[in-house]
């Protein structure tokens, strides 16, 4: 009787032992499974939240099957106590073992709202917008100027006060280090001083993302870092036979093209006009130059040359001077630097605007002058508009 027992004991041993292997491997082919998420989505994870009220929201959302096999395995793989704060973009059909990677990993912000400070050529505009994970494209919440508007948006003081809103310093095309400055001393959330103002031309126009705390001298430090990786790289991959000879003039010229225009089109075209006046010998006679001589880009002339102010010297007037001016007139691009040591090959060594945004460009002062009466022209008819 005692054998038949103890036999019948061990055959519902190996069968419990049987089943629950059978659901440990189920389990983990559940963990491992693609997931039944069928669109991306934003999962955000609030500063003190469990494994327990991710997995409810993840179930909610139809991103897991099961919130407690998602949380067993975020516990057998020692991960469930570094869940990470932030806004976390979750792609269609992942596991739910890519999902604990994702909130688990730390690292910036995947998605969520971010504050982007816009740092243009005539203002500061501060844009508060948010990813949408089904088309993985930002959705302007609100837009407006910190200089003008108070108080400011209602938009904009809520996502502040969120603590996994992302920041970042948006740079335009042709500010000059003044005005980068004097942005990044309106950001309230940085700190320290930039003891220096950098060098014109050596800040690289691109959107940097920051920290609350961030040192503005440091933020500085990586624009620089960023414009001299740029420059060298240009300057290596430099065609054959162009007029600027270091990749200090090829600053320079890159910073008068970017003035001149913003037609992407445009910019071997210019710089080709350019580069054949430094070749003949003819000055090169740009008004965005003229004008940082006077201005010395900290701010806007905000009216049109004066005849004297062509006329008098300064080392950035090229009526008056040969060649290029000592520095560049503001920070330029990636492109318009490749469009310096790249010039188009023409002919061209004039052009003028041609009242669609773009210029006329021509071979001969013949060429030009007509070029000249068509801009006049059109200038005309829209003042008496």
């Amino acid at each position: 009787m005692w054998r038949h027992i103890a036999s019948n004991a061990i055959s519902f041993l190996l069968v419990g032992v049987f089943l629950l292997g059978g659901v440990i491997l189920w389990g983990k082919t559940q963990y491992n499974a693609a997931g039944p998420l069928q669109q991306q989505i934003c999962l955000r994870v609030e500063s003190g939240s469990s494994m327990g009220r991710v997995s409810k929201i993840l179930e909610d959302e139809g991103a897991i099957a099961s919130g407690r096999i998602f949380r067993i395995g975020a516990d057998y793989t020692d991960k469930a106590g570094r869940l990470k704060a932030g806004s976390f973009l979750v792609p269609a059909g992942a596991s739910m073992v890519e999902i604990v990677d994702i909130v688990t990993r730390g690292g910036a912000s995947s998605c969520g709202t971010e504050v982007v400070y816009r740092v243009g050529i005539n203002k500061i505009r501060v844009q508060v917008r948010e990813l949408d994970p089904v088309t993985s494209r930002f959705v302007e919440l609100v837009t407006f100027d910190p200089a003008a508007e108070a108080p400011v948006p209602e938009a904009f003081t809520k996502v502040r006060a969120q603590g996994d809103t992302r920041y970042r310093i948006a740079l335009a095309e042709g500010v000059t280090s003044w005005q980068v400055v004097g942005a990044l001393g309106q950001v309230d959330f940085l700190k320290g001083a930039v003891a220096e103002l950098p060098a014109e031309g050596s800040l690289a126009p691109d959107s940097y993302e920051v920290r609350v705390g961030d040192d503005r001298a440091a933020i500085v430090a990586r624009m620089v870092a960023a414009q001299e990786v740029i420059l060298a790289a240009a300057w290596e991959g430099r065609a054959e036979g162009i007029a600027v000879k270091t990749p200090q003039e090829a600053l320079i010229l890159a910073s008068i093209i970017e003035k001149e225009t913003g037609i992407a089109a445009e910019r071997r075209q210019v710089a080709s006009v350019f580069s054949n006046r430094l070749k003949l010998g003819m000055r090169l006679q740009t008004d965005p130059a003229v004008i940082y001589g006077i201005t010395k880009g900290q701010g806007i002339l905000g009216r049109g040359l004066r005849q004297s102010e062509l006329r008098k010297e300064t080392p950035w007037n090229t009526y008056v001077i040969n060649g290029l001016p000592p520095t560049p007139i503001a920070n330029p691009g990636r492109a318009s630097i490749e469009a310096a040591v790249h010039p188009d090959t023409t002919d061209y060594i004039f052009f003028v605007a041609d009242g669609t945004g773009g210029h006329a460009f021509a071979i001969t002062l013949k060429e030009h002058n007509r070029n000249v009466a068509a801009w006049r022209a059109i200038e005309a008819e829209r003042a008496s508009e």
